[in-house]
């Protein structure tokens, strides 16, 4: 089993629900930075809120990573962006040096006292394009799988910044978060790879009931793969 190095949580991030300009629904992407330890519980940081909760926090979408390494990549693809910075898209701890290539669904992280497994990955929206102020910016970080990803907590706990995210458990049958990008944005996925995907162990639940209706919606058209 080949383990992550450890990286440094830079920064972690919390915020409340507010308007976004132009708009009238409700948002809690803009976050503010956290300089003193934080508790995590099973329904992510204390004093984080979430405008709709069907589609962020809860124990399947607990706490939000989002890799450094976008911020930049987002920033020479959309040059005129705004908050293309830690924190600025929603994201609650932020890291550079493990990204969707290294990371994969069930992996296992200690932060502090927390224990905290990849879940799922994010789904982006289009608050992404409201907060940078440009339209294409979500289609962008779609296109790319480079949304980031959720945890699940496996133990409540305290940690700050500067903390080291410590990986410490992955399953044989893990699959990386770019490959599970990968195939979910593939025309026809080969049955196999969908099988994979839907059986990797720690994926959240609401992603094996639509990996599995997608199966049986292509099996019904015929998989020659």
């Amino acid at each position: 089993m080949e383990l992550i190095a450890p990286v440094i949580v830079s920064g972690l991030f919390a915020g409340r629900v507010g308007l976004l300009p132009g708009e009238s629904r409700g948002s809690a992407i803009a976050k503010q930075a956290l300089a003193a330890a934080v508790r995590i519980e099973i329904d992510g940081l204390v004093g984080d809120e979430h405008a709709d909760p069907r589609a962020h926090g809860g124990p399947e979408k607990a706490v939000h990573l989002f890799p450094q390494e976008h911020h930049a990549a987002l920033a020479r693809a959309f040059p005129d962006a705004r908050h293309l910075v830690p924190g600025g898209l929603g994201e609650n701890l932020s890291t550079a040096g493990i990204t969707e290539d290294t990371a994969c669904i069930g992996d296992v992280f200690a932060l502090g006292t927390v224990r905290l497994q990849i879940a799922q990955p994010r789904t982006p929206c289009w608050k992404i394009d409201a907060r940078c102020g440009i339209e294409g910016v979500a289609a962008h970080v779609a296109e790319h799988g480079i949304a980031g990803w959720y945890f699940r907590v496996l133990q409540p706990g305290e940690c700050a910044a500067g903390d080291a995210l410590i990986h410490l458990e992955r399953a044989p049958a893990a699959v990386s978060l770019t490959r599970f990008n990968r195939t979910l944005r593939e025309h026809r996925p080969a049955l196999a790879a969908l099988e994979r995907m839907a059986t990797a162990p720690g994926l959240a639940a609401d992603w094996v009931r639509k990996i599995r209706e997608r199966m049986a919606r292509l099996a019904d058209y015929g998989d020659a793969r």
